[in-house]
């Protein structure tokens, strides 16, 4: 017995190989010319020969799959059964390639079979052939297909039609449901169907504890077969006698809707799930025009692809959360009682298809998430790059290739980190600038303009800290003036300065090194603090504007860093901090994943807490300020004098508020 397959070395096709050589008989194959390798890597993976499995050469594209005369000449009369499987299962594909292989690819397949006098011809459709059928869809219907407007729908009930209607080889329609990986190995070859929703599983299993409820959706029944069953059962219904002219739906008789799938999935993931799922049916109460008109508002529209995009959702997916189609398999049921052939349940398989996905098909696999993947050759310039965070941020963004543009006031410091830099193999290239005087920002914008271009990476680092009383500043204006010319305004006329080349680019990413004490409300920096703010809240004025515009900002509520700035604070030494190089990581991860802010977990509590309860947050921090004196140097006393002894109570206090200003 001899067979010939189109989409062999498919998914689909790989492991109907496998099993049909086990029968013994000679197998041919539709290979392109370009797809010979493919074909190579079939042969080594189960260990045939090319005598045993045969390529012969053509195309679903063209009349008798392009087979040349005398390769027909020679299957003629030699094909017991004709497989085809060659077709677009793809949501991304255009209509007009589905409408190629799919519906003229069968025409071109049927009339093939005809040609080398095949004795059956298989058509593996799929549920997809029903469309959007409301109900229970049988193996003997077809024309009752509704709502065929999508391509995929459309093609594939189409590409059935014509096996219906023009086939006069004997033939049998299959119709697979939603094939996913092996139900033992996990094995699967591209994302589709519900691997979809994995990368939100995943990334809700991330932000979230295990333990942790959500809510979800409920939605429709999703029929989800593993790629052994539908081969089984396809290699077994084909070889059984009297069945010609049958349709076999190789699906799952008691399929799971899409909320138990999530929740299937997310048990296999490790993820938390949804003790509440909501079905989208409730809201039919409201009339569909209303529900479109709010669908179609542009708002919603970019909120709701910006959120299918993050999760690497295609929008077309979506038509199929609320599927309405339940099918009945009784015929193939029957042909396979006594074969010990069935399709097993979801939470049997579910694990090993996650594994695979995420050691295999994780989309995040095949990002470069290194930050020299990220800055080799693009432009960054960081600010206060002499000396604590910036020189420790300039080191890390030269090793990774970056065009490092270091700045500060010192010219003599400037030099001798350039020389550093370049002598580790950096490119580094040096400008003297005080952030504290305006026209100074703007020269030092044309300058590096001039020299580079655009910016790729702004680092907002330069700043001033003052920690006193505001009992201790009430005759000390110009605190406030130093610090928010320097913090705030010195950091807005850069971005001011680079924003518009920024824009006219398409990209850029603007990194403002801002403080835990804005979202904790730190006693002792109401200057500092208050500066910070000012620039978190254009930094989110600004996003919202560029938001469309591929230039993006990231907020750091950086915690306390060990750096020269704190230096006259001594009491510091003494405190639990961060370290320069802890302090680069920080940015390094705000370069690479550029999200809206990064915070510590006890930053975020005490902003959460302010907002809910403040006057229990301002207890806590009032206890602190209590707890902790005014330095020499805010009181206006001699700094050698000042040699605090730290208690044991204090730095139980710091410990417990690790990274908070005191």
């Amino acid at each position: 017995m001899s067979y010939f397959i189109t989409g062999g070395t498919g998914f689909i096709g790989r492991f109907l190989v496998e099993k049909l050589l086990a029968r013994g008989e000679t197998i041919y194959l539709l290979m392109q010319e370009s797809s010979m390798h493919k074909y190579d890597a079939l042969l080594e993976r189960i260990g045939a020969t090319s005598k045993q499995v045969v390529a012969v050469k053509g195309t679903l594209t063209k009349k008798n799959l392009g087979i040349a005369k005398a390769d027909m000449d020679e299957l003629k009369g030699k094909v017991d059964h004709f497989y085809h499987l060659a077709a677009i299962y793809d949501l991304y594909a255009s209509e007009e390639v589905q409408q190629t292989v799919n519906i003229d690819g069968t025409r071109n397949a049927i009339a093939a079979a005809k040609a080398m006098k095949a004795g059956c011809f298989h058509h593996v459709s799929s549920i997809a052939a029903a469309g959007l059928y409301r109900g229970v869809f049988r193996e003997d219907m077809f024309k009752e297909a509704q709502k065929l407007n999508n391509p995929y729908l459309r093609t594939k009930h189409d590409s059935e039609a014509i096996v219906r209607e023009e086939c006069k080889v004997p033939w049998r329609v299959y119709r697979p449901g939603m094939v996913v990986g092996h139900s033992k190995t996990g094995e699967i070859d591209k994302i589709d169907g519900p691997y979809y929703f994995f990368k939100m599983l995943q990334k809700v299993r991330r932000a979230i504890p295990q333990w942790m409820p959500t809510i979800g959706v409920e939605g429709g029944r999703m029929n989800i077969v593993p790629v052994d069953f539908v081969v089984d059962a396809l290699e077994y219904i084909s070889h059984v006698e009297g069945e010609d002219g049958g349709c076999f739906h190789l699906t799952d008789p008691d399929p799971y809707k899409l909320g138990e799938v999530l929740n299937i999935f997310a048990k296999a993931g490790h993820a938390p799930t949804m003790a509440m799922r909501i079905d989208a049916q409730m809201f039919n109460f409201i009339p569909s025009m209303l529900r479109n008109g709010v669908k179609n508002l542009p708002p919603v529209k970019r909120l709701t692809s910006a959120f299918l995009n993050d999760f690497g959702v295609p929008e077309s997916a979506m038509e199929f959360i609320n599927y309405p189609t339940k099918f009945d398999s009784r015929e193939t049921e029957r042909v396979l009682r006594d074969s010990g052939i069935e399709c097993p349940d979801l939470k049997s398989y579910s694990a090993p298809i996650w594994d695979f996905w995420e050691r295999n098909l994780d989309p995040d696999l095949y990002k470069d998430r290194t930050l020299r993947g990220t800055v080799e050759g693009k432009v960054c310039v960081i600010t206060g790059a002499t000396s604590g965070i910036g020189l420790a941020t300039a080191k890390v963004l030269a090793e990774a290739g970056a065009i490092t543009c270091i700045a500060a006031r010192t010219l003599d410091k400037l030099e001798e980190v350039k020389y550093e830099l370049e002598q580790n193999g950096g490119t580094v290239y040096a400008y003297q600038c005080d952030f504290s005087n305006m026209e100074d920002c703007d020269r030092f914008v044309a300058e590096v303009e001039k020299d580079h271009g655009a910016v790729d990476f702004l680092i907002n680092n330069a700043g001033r800290s003052i920690r006193r009383s505001i009992n201790l500043s009430f005759d000390r204006f110009h605190d406030f003036e130093r610090t928010m010319q320097l913090n705030y305004f010195g950091s807005l006329r850069l971005i001011l300065g680079f924003a518009p080349k920024m824009l006219e680019q398409g990209r850029g990413h603007i990194v403002n090194i801002s403080s835990i004490g804005v979202l904790t409300n730190a006693p002792r920096f109401s200057s500092y603090v208050a500066s910070k703010a000012a620039l978190d809240a254009f930094s989110r004025c600004a996003a919202a504007e560029f938001s469309d515009s591929n230039v993006s900002f990231t907020t750091i509520n950086m915690p306390l860093v060990k750096t020269p700035m704190i230096g006259p604070t001594k009491i510091y030494d003494s405190v639990p901090t961060l370290t320069p190089e802890d302090a680069a990581d920080l940015i390094a991860k705000a370069i690479v994943h550029r999200p809206k802010r990064i915070a510590t977990r006890l930053g975020i509590f005490a902003q959460v807490l302010h907002a809910l309860v403040p006057k229990a947050g301002e207890i806590i921090m009032n206890t602190g300020y209590k707890m902790f004196p005014d330095s020499a140097a805010a009181q206006g006393k001699d700094q050698k004098a000042d040699k605090p002894k730290v208690s044991t109570e204090q730095m139980a206090f710091a410990a417990i508020m690790r990274g908070i200003h005191w």
